[in-house]
């Protein structure tokens, strides 16, 4: 069949649309699920039919993440990622939300080199994403994006931070490795997360951090919700690549991945088998994924 002779139905578009309205996810709500104790489902997303998949099936934010300079475009990494490329992934993904319950609220990478230069930079590219549906942005580093964060938060654009392994800076890591594991790093970690929170950042990602240190973080963020990846299950939420929960990579999968399809018999049922095992702590496993 050809589907753009026979486009989906307003009422039922991909036939996805659950049969009760359910309430939208908005940047209030993170605070609020924190503050209850109700863990924050964040998963990747970078088309209108898998974004519309995983709305549907109950996940709360959709990162378009500049990981899909790796598993769309087949890059070793992030870098090389457009702002241009963002922007339409964006749009895709916010068009698959519209066509279903229009639940799950969208976060969108600031690419590399697009925010590094200056403030207005960063506003510049933040507009972009915004625009194109986008109603949070992600940007990469510690302390010196505190001032950055201030700077989009007072204009109206709410931002999620990303410390421990930044994928846009990797090579300056020394690869993909754990960070904080020396007390002067995670000091460091910490004092960049309280910058962070202070600056107004709503979400915080923690990507292959120690499980002790990222609980530490998470406690002693007062307004800020972290979202783990790799970094144990004591953060406020967790976050993965879609690609890799359903178990397609084009490389070796992390040892904090879990392959959902696994017991599903269908992507939808993967990714909701996914929603319940973060809303009701099975994963990550500490003990099993080394943490």
């Amino acid at each position: 069949m050809n589907t753009s002779e026979n486009p989906p139905s307003a009422a039922a578009p991909y036939g996805l649309r659950s049969a009760e309205p359910q309430k939208k996810v908005t940047v209030p709500s993170f605070a609020d699920m924190r503050a209850r104790g109700e863990k924050i489902v964040m998963l990747t997303a970078y088309d209108a039919t898998f974004a519309a998949v995983a709305d549907d099936a109950g996940v709360d934010t959709l990162l378009v993440g500049d990981s899909l300079g790796m598993v769309c475009q087949g890059r070793n990494g992030t870098v090389g990622v457009s702002l241009d490329d963002m922007v339409y992934h964006t749009q895709c993904v916010a068009e698959g939300v519209r066509r279903t319950n229009g639940r799950s609220l969208i976060v969108a990478d600031l690419p590399f080199g697009s925010y590094q230069v200056s403030k207005e930079q960063a506003i510049s590219s933040a507009m972009a994403l915004m625009g194109a549906g986008a109603q949070m942005v992600k940007l990469e580093g510690g302390g010196w994006c505190a001032e950055t964060t201030r700077f989009l938060v007072e204009r109206g654009v709410p931002v999620c931070g990303h410390l421990g392994l930044t994928p846009q800076t990797v090579a300056s890591l020394g690869g993909f490795r754990v960070q904080g594991r020396t007390d002067e790093a995670a000091a460091r970690l910490r004092e960049d997360s309280a910058a962070l929170e202070d600056a107004g950042a709503t979400m915080l990602v923690l990507e292959m951090v120690p499980a002790a240190l990222a609980a530490s973080i998470t406690c002693d963020l007062s307004t800020c919700a972290t979202i783990g990846i790799g970094a144990g299950r004591a953060t406020a939420g967790q976050v993965l690549v879609m690609h890799d929960m359903l178990g397609i990579n084009l490389g070796r999968m992390a040892k904090f991945v879990h392959n959902f399809m696994e017991g599903s018999d269908s992507v939808k049922g993967a990714i909701a088998n996914y929603v319940r095992a973060v809303k009701d702590g099975s994963f990550p496993d500490d003990v099993k994924h080394g943490w």
